[in-house]
């Protein structure tokens, strides 16, 4: 029978369920990702495992998103993380090294294999034809662990390529543009899959813009296929024996099918504050800018830094600009100092910041209040930049470059001079120094943790309780981020380690007396909070999950649910519901108390059930979706409790 490319991933790794779309699967992982915001919560899960060793092909712990040491949290942070990748076998890139997603990518990612990772935009390498997934922590650490991971089987969306991108349109032109078509849950429950002659015109790092940003549809991934320019790539990066050749059967069936036609394509960026908020840059053009803003794992090539570069080369940004060029990797920053694009940069008046996320994640470069800043980055979310009230846009490197030059929203096509014809080097540095392999095992397992004062150990969970009555604390509306429920930042991101404190930041961006109000609801059965459509969308970050759970909350009850954070809700053992009735949210208001009983034996028997709102004769009827395994532990109160249980039950 033909298959994509997406099936054939799934079948080789396929270790349990069936391939139906909506149903549990579990699949094998053969490599794993973490960065320092995610991936400090994942080294105490291990420590807490008792893991000896990583059972997966290879995993990275990258630093790449708390670089700022403004004290000692994030340099302490560093070497506790050092010391558990050298005592668990993983890999380490150091501060300076550069983003995981690109770094993984010159380095690591083969074709034909699956990757999770700790970080939504995980699904960038994707761009490699690999199955590339983001996930929770704890989903991540049991993976290294070498447990399956459980997903459910998501349909495959194959989106066929014709023509070619024009001048002045690039990579970001083309998720822009699938954003603008679907919206930010347009993704949801699937993988896209590029298929057809336009793939062809696409270098790898633009198969990687493409694939980062499938994150903001929602989707499960996004594959490329593993071709010529695949092989090209790694043959560069020193690599050529990891190709394998992975593209679709000639007859290859998808579940939905699109098509877009690159050579029609135009400027596109998205407005505040959603990536699905997108028009072509010409119905914007003349809004003034304070900030542009090149860089981040949305934008991480030689290339998009390369034609900025020439953009801007022997000019000067307008006055008054803040023109911030944020490297992703240290080996294509040596590159780009080579071919002299950094001076290019530097002598217009750009700001070079070091080899890392920062401004994306809050960590920098945040914009002044009241201003415009235009990023490529892949999220503009409200306050993800760092400012609380910031007007973020989302666009291509060519349309931020013109724009740094004009200090307004400027449509590339308009600018009087040619389009610059940017080349990758021929030799491109391959730079393994801050790129510390895994220790031998004999050496490994004598290394001691390094913890630092702001390490916290997980406070235990109790179990799911059977009769609840809970105040709901919060009730929002469509697509709350967990960038909103749990910020990122340098305020927020050094407490990563250290639950109770970074707990205090819990949707505070919605209600800053949140936190007040829920740990006081700990010692009286917890709480509940209700939302809209799309609820958790974002990062993958599982301590917007987790701080809320320390702070009491036991029951999320909304319209549905972005995919990570739904399945961090239940590794954490909060129960996660949604509507029957979607228009049954308008019968509730924050301040009413929810009414579950027989909860542990219903949850068993049924998935639809109701629930009754204390002082009223009104009941709302709810529904589940977690599979029997799931349900297994949510009675036990997380995933880590179940772990634990399975392990005394082995013993």
């Amino acid at each position: 029978m033909a298959s994509n490319i997406t099936q054939k991933l799934i079948q080789s790794h396929l270790l349990s369920g069936e391939m139906i779309p909506g149903t549990e699967i579990g699949l094998r992982i053969d490599q794993t990702l973490t960065q320092d915001a995610t991936g400090t919560m994942v080294m105490l899960e291990l420590e807490a495992m008792g893991l000896e060793r990583a059972k997966t092909e290879a995993s990275a712990q990258y630093v790449d998103h708390n670089l700022i040491q403004v004290d000692s949290k994030n340099p302490d942070d560093h070497l506790f993380l050092q010391s558990a990748t050298r005592r668990f076998g993983l890999y380490y890139s150091r501060p300076g090294n550069g983003v995981s997603h690109p770094v993984h990518m010159q380095r690591l990612a083969k074709p034909g294999k699956t990757l999770l990772g700790s970080d939504s935009h995980t699904c960038a390498n994707g761009c490699m034809g690999m199955l590339a997934m983001g996930a929770g922590g704890l989903d991540v650490a049991l993976a290294i662990a070498g447990e399956p991971f459980y997903v459910k089987m998501p349909q495959v969306w194959g989106i066929k390529l014709t023509g070619e991108l024009p001048d002045w349109v690039s990579a970001k032109d083309v998720i822009l543009e699938l954003l603008r078509r679907y919206d930010v849950k347009g993704g949801v429950g699937k993988v896209i899959e590029y298929y057809g002659p336009g793939v062809d015109t696409l270098s790898a790092m633009d198969r990687h813009v493409i694939a980062n940003m499938g994150a903001e549809l929602g989707a499960t991934g996004t594959v490329f296929p593993s071709d010529h320019e695949i092989r090209r790539f790694l043959k560069e990066q020193g690599r050529k024996d990891d190709w394998i050749e992975l593209v679709p059967d000639a007859d290859a069936k998808y579940d939905l099918t699109d098509e877009i036609n690159l050579s029609e394509l135009e400027p596109l960026i998205a407005k505040p504050s959603s990536p699905g908020n997108v028009v072509s840059v010409s119905e914007v053009a003349g809004t003034p800018i304070y900030q542009s803003y090149i860089g981040s794992s949305a934008n991480p090539g030689f290339r998009d830094f390369a034609i900025a570069a020439e953009i801007v080369k022997g000019k000067h940004i307008a006055e008054g600009i803040s023109f911030d060029i944020n490297p992703t990797s240290r080996q294509m920053l040596t590159d780009l100092v080579k071919e002299s694009h950094i001076a290019s940069l530097l002598q217009s008046g750009a700001r070079l910041h070091q080899a890392g996320c920062n401004g994306c994640i809050g960590m920098g470069q945040a914009p002044a209040t009241g201003r415009n800043s235009l990023r490529t980055t892949p999220r503009n979310f409200p306050g993800r930049s760092g400012t609380r009230e910031d007007s973020v846009y989302l666009c291509s490197p060519e349309t931020a470059a013109v724009s740094a030059l004009t200090g307004k929203i400027t449509d590339p096509r308009t600018m009087d001079f040619s389009y610059p014809n940017v080349k990758e080097p021929n030799y491109p540095t391959i730079d393994v120094n801050l790129l510390e392999a895994p220790l031998p095992y004999e050496e490994a397992k004598n290394v001691q943790l390094v913890k630092g004062p702001n390490i916290a150990s997980i406070p235990s969970m109790d179990e799911l309780h059977d009769q609840m009555e809970l105040p709901i604390l919060l009730k929002m509306g469509d697509n709350i981020s967990t960038d909103e429920i749990l910020a990122g930042g340098a305020r927020v991101l050094p407490y990563r380690s250290n639950l109770p404190e970074i707990s205090k930041f819990t949707f505070e961006i919605i209600d800053r007396t949140y936190y007040t109000r829920g740990k006081e609801t700990v010692d009286q059965g917890g709480h509940a909070v209700v939302g809209g459509f799309n609820y958790g969308q974002g990062s993958s970050r599982e301590h917007a999950a987790l701080a809320p759970r320390y702070l009491g909350l036991r029951v999320a009850l909304v319209k549905d649910f972005a995919r990570i954070h739904w399945q961090n809700l239940v590794n954490f053992g909060v129960l996660p519901l949604t509507f029957v009735n979607p228009d049954d949210y308008d019968m509730l208001n924050q301040g009413d108390i929810l009414q579950l009983s027989n909860v542990r034996t219903i949850i068993k028997q049924v998935s639809e059930f109701t629930i009754g709102i204390k002082g009223r004769e009104q009941k709302i009827k709810v529904k589940h979706t977690l599979s029997e395994r799931q349900v297994e532990v949510m009675l036990a109160g997380g995933m880590i409790n179940w772990v634990k249980s399975r392990q005394k039950i082995a013993e």
